[in-house]
């Protein structure tokens, strides 16, 4: 009934998105579970929401492929921004959708069309008309690369007497940790397992970094990276940043939708020019696809998403590059990764917003302490690598089932 209500504000937030990223008004009918095409007799369905999810699932995408030549993989999100990803990095190896909102009618327009033999979803994935109509419809559903933080927990406690099914609907469950492992079966998850991250399994675009270290060598500079900022981190940051002569901060905003509103505080952007002009204090990075490069061409790497409560974002693909990273106190979507990444030493995690940009500049100066991280980095990414032949193992098994 609620979701009911608000249909209309719905529509709504679709329309208003739209003016920024067109995706959001195309394909809408989609998102009612309404599709057209021919569908393949075995499919393998898995859900990435957004570009972060699509990325991640790449290694199990290809690993799915391998193994099941006769099947098809279709990959849904939910965003525009994870659509162009999922055209990005699989072109026409997989097909592509929007999921449909969780009404019961939209879902089983969905079933209906596909007719999945196996469903996958990426990480938090969990909506209770969705899990309920595939289990109605003996799809077996696995939730993969799952993770739950405690907050996380709290707020699906506070819903149990829906979120409870839900989580009980799943076939099996593959938790990134334990403590991942522990949550999600208190909030009545089955056949859960710990099988690590797939995110440890992605690799960078080697042509990208070489492309982005070049880029730095042509440039000359020491260069501050500010990946993946959210709403207000940018300006904080920029404050705090005392321009040394020489530094390029350079900013690579989180969502597409934001690079004009950044672009007031930048004086060059990737998208005009290639190269930042010699007086340039502030680059923006405002191109989709390229977060390889522009790992490769910093010096040092400040996390966004984690100076304020937002749970922070992905630090794997930088520590694979091998970047120095910071992060602020707030990593919760990613407290396992951080928590090795610090034990092993890649990861300087400080309290406050004036200690991430001190340490930042402090590394900046300390080129072996740099190379010391670096090397941290990589090896632990190498190190935890092996989460998709488990995730792959409890896919085969589910379609045997």
């Amino acid at each position: 009934m609620l979701l009911r209500l608000v249909l209309p504000l719905i529509l709504l937030r679709l329309w208003w998105r739209g003016r920024r990223e067109r995706g959001y008004r195309e394909a809408v009918t989609e998102r009612f579970g309404i599709y057209a095409g021919d569908v393949p007799d075995k499919l393998v369905w898995i859900h990435a929401v957004s570009v972060g999810e699509a990325r991640a699932a790449e290694p199990l995408v290809r690993a799915l492929q391998a193994s099941l030549p006769d099947h098809r993989l279709l990959v849904t999100c939910t965003t525009a921004a994870g659509r162009e990803t999922i055209r990005q990095v699989y072109a026409e190896a997989v097909l592509s959708a929007y999921l449909p909102y969780d009404y019961p009618e939209s879902v089983q327009g969905f079933l209906g069309h596909f007719r999945p033999r196996l469903g996958v979803l990426m990480e938090t994935e969990v909506w209770p008309n969705l899990l309920r109509a595939c289990a109605a419809a003996g799809v077996p559903v696995l939730l993969a690369n799952a993770r739950m933080s405690e907050k996380s927990e709290r707020r699906y406690r506070r819903f149990s007497a829906l979120t409870a099914p839900a989580f009980g609907a799943l076939a099996a469950v593959c938790a990134q940790s334990r403590a991942d492992a522990e949550r999600l079966a208190g909030l009545g998850a089955q056949a859960v397992e710990v099988t690590g991250n797939l995110k440890f399994d992605v690799t960078p675009d080697a042509a990208q970094v070489q492309a982005g270290r070049a880029w730095r060598s042509r440039l000359g500079r020491p260069v501050l990276l500010l990946a993946s900022t959210r709403e207000g981190e940018e300006a904080m940051l920029l404050k705090e940043i005392s321009m040394e002569k020489d530094l390029l901060v350079l900013v690579v905003p989180r969502h597409p939708r934001r690079f004009d509103e950044v672009a007031q505080l930048a004086d060059a952007r990737r998208s005009q020019q290639e190269l930042p002009p010699a007086g340039a204090r502030v680059y923006l990075g405002d191109t989709m696809g390229e977060m390889a490069f522009y790992y490769g061409a910093a010096d040092v790497a400040v996390i966004g998403g984690s100076l304020q409560p937002l749970g922070g974002q992905n630090l794997i693909e930088a520590l694979a590059v091998g970047v120095p990273v910071v992060v602020g106190p707030h990593m919760f979507n990613f407290a396992e990764a951080t928590r090795l990444a610090k034990r092993a030493g890649a990861v300087a995690q400080k309290l406050d917003l004036a200690g991430v940009v001190a340490e930042a500049l402090r590394l900046l100066g300390d080129a072996r302490k740099r190379a010391a991280m670096a090397a941290a980095g990589k090896t632990l990414c190498e190190t935890h690598r092996g989460a998709t032949q488990k995730h792959l193992a409890v896919c085969q098994r589910l379609l045997r089932g």
